[in-house]
């Protein structure tokens, strides 16, 4: 079913109660455009309503709506219990319940009618707002679909979403839902700029340059990304914490309050935001922000810091710029991609499942089968461990929007392969208009996570170093520049050795910190003399706490002053070493040997 929706003469899209006044029951409200109207119309409708929304800030923002002051507007989440509710339900006998509650405290509100000794399935509509949740967050949040087995008890229900997801629970078809498809009659696709880049955080930097460099009085720029840890790495970089709100989870609030960063909020309100404002998920869908002005949007995507980045442009695109009621001026996507991501067709994701699902069955047969105790443990674990548990509820029951979930994010991961993949996903999008351009540079976040991979050897650490050193060559931007403060930051050993004796001289001594320091010396040594260099070798090639025969303490001082063709003021001898180092004589394995105790400056 589609019904239509139109501009007025002043260009106001019409409100959804005006085509539609009220949602029917079992109906999978399909409204394409964001803000028309679709909780608003079931808070003001005339009929107890339960509506589930995703986040504790959507529920926050609507009960202290002043438009909504007089529509007896409950919400429950955390920290809100039953007895409140059982409180609220007695004192509105005379008025429609209105209880707006997350999904993880719908079990509170059941209980409260059950106390009274109502039937909430019986008496209230419950609506599932911003439906497509439930698929995209059930990979990480397991617990958003915990009211759907008491949804579809409901005699009134229904779920609407401006970008619904695919939904495969048979129940949907059990119970004969209608999909209603609200259709625009105009034109209301917008302009997006795709911005391909290898270097997030300079593509990041250089929009801002230009957003700044275009406007007399500067917008507000409003920014999406879902990694507080990226949040916080760009405001430090470019200088930005001064002037950044970040809008966040309440445990990411505390995590950059101990970096000591304190405009980092977990509601979001007008007062609070400044001229760069950081979003993570909790704030994509649903939230209204109401600016008088209308911001600039940037999306930023980095694969290789974090896959739970990317950004869907079917759904979490649409919802970001939605959340800006009085419209937008600019959006910008910043991606990167990445070629090692696995590309598959949604058939062939389904194949895996179908598969995952037989594999899980016969092993569960094996469990359910199993002769003794020590055998069950066994196949406990092993149906732990096998995919396709994660597709389960906590009952053991295939839990249909987990696996959806998974269909969704694989063919998610398509769209970051490579930009043209990117690009066709958003030619295709019924929501906008793309304009791509490119951003690249000399080192990019490919070189970053190789530079920063912990499970790297020192050895491989330096390697990569000097491989990023050759390509940034004689760093003729600032950005250059900041990379190689960058790697000096991450090793500066390798970089002074690398800007004193290149490439060739520390791969020829195989990245030997004492052999090139060595040489280091030398060709300093070569080039201008300081007097300082037969004791820096001699530091270099004799460590504190270790023993040395007195063969080796003769011989290896004797090599380092015919390194840099020096004659002695006097023969060397072992007891040379005391020259430069307090030690004591000791034995290992009855050769004489000398235990260097302490330096002499």
């Amino acid at each position: 079913m589609t019904i239509e929706i139109n501009l007025s003469e002043l260009g106001k899209v019409q409100y959804l109660t005006e085509v539609l006044p009220e949602i029917p029951t079992n109906t999978i409200l399909y409204k394409k455009l964001t803000g028309l109207g679709a909780t608003y119309g079931e808070i003001t409708a005339k009929r107890n309503s339960i509506i589930i929304e995703p986040n504790v800030p959507v529920i926050i923002g609507k009960c202290n709506d002043p438009k909504h002051k007089d529509d007896n507007l409950f919400g429950v989440y955390e920290g809100v219990y039953t007895d409140d509710i059982v409180n609220y339900l007695e004192k509105s006998k005379k008025k429609y319940y209105k209880i707006l509650t997350t999904p993880e405290s719908f079990q509170k509100v059941k209980d409260a009618f059950e106390e009274l000794e109502m039937s909430a399935h019986c008496s209230c509509f419950l609506l599932f707002d911003e439906c497509h949740k439930l698929v995209k967050d059930a990979d990480y949040r397991s617990d958003i679909t915990l009211p759907i087995d008491d949804f579809f008890k409901f005699d009134q229900k229904a779920l609407v979403s401006a970008t619904p997801i695919e939904l495969n629970d048979p129940r949907f078809k059990e119970q004969n839902f209608q999909t209603i498809e609200i259709q625009p009659t105009f034109d209301y696709k917008k302009e997006i700029w795709l911005h391909h880049t290898n270097n997030t955080l300079q593509a990041f930097k250089d929009t801002l340059s230009k957003l700044n460099n275009e406007e007399a009085a500067p917008l507000p720029i409003c920014v999406f990304i879902n990694s507080t840890d990226i949040i916080y790495s760009l405001m430090k970089q470019l200088d930005l914490l001064e002037d950044s709100a970040v809008f966040c989870a309440p445990k990411s609030v505390d995590k950059l309050g101990r970096n000591k960063f304190t405009n980092a909020y977990e509601q979001c309100s007008i007062d609070k935001m400044k001229r760069y404002n950081f979003f993570t998920s909790r704030f994509f869908n649903a939230v209204d922000i109401e600016l008088e002005q209308k911001p600039h949007v940037i999306m930023l995507t980095d694969v290789y810091f974090a896959e739970h980045t990317m950004i869907d442009p079917y759904t979490d695109a649409i919802q970001m710029v939605g959340r800006f009621r009085n419209g937008v001026s600019s959006i910008t996507h910043i991606s990167n991609v990445k070629e090692g991501i696995p590309q598959r067709t949604k058939e062939e994701i389904k194949g895996y499942i179908v598969c995952s699902k037989e594999i899980y069955r016969t092993m569960k047969n094996f469990y359910d089968c199993a002769a003794d105790r020590a055998s069950r443990d066994a196949y406990r674990a092993a149906l732990e461990s096998l995919p396709f548990n994660k597709m389960l509820d906590r009952n053991g029951r295939e839990n249909w929007f987990a696996i959806d979930n998974y269909i969704d994010e694989e063919l998610m991961k398509n769209y970051y392969y490579d930009k043209g993949s990117l690009n066709e996903a958003y030619d295709n999008c019924y929501s906008f208009i793309s304009y791509q351009h490119g951003f690249y540079y000399s080192i990019g976040d490919f070189e970053r996570l190789k530079r920063e991979n912990k499970s790297q050897s020192i050895k491989d650490k330096r390697k990569e170093i000097v491989r990023q050193l050759e390509m940034l060559g004689n760093c003729a931007t600032e950005m250059e520049l900041e990379y190689k403060r960058d790697l000096i930051a991450a090793d500066s050993f390798i970089v002074e050795a690398y800007d004193t004796v290149g490439k060739e001289v520390i791969e020829q001594l195989k990245y030997s910190k004492k052999k090139i320091t060595e040489a280091m010396i030398q060709k300093q040594y070569s080039e201008k003399a300081t007097g300082t260099e037969v004791i820096r070798l001699i530091k270099n090639s004799f460590t504190v706490g270790q023993k040395y025969t007195r063969k080796y303490i003769k011989e290896e001082i004797k090599r380092i002053y015919a390194l840099l063709n020096i004659h002695p003021p006097k023969a060397i001898t072992s007891k040379t070493i005391s020259d430069f180092f307090m030690v004591s004589e000791c034995k290992v394995r009855g050769e004489r040997c000398y235990l260097l105790i302490e330096e002499i400056l």
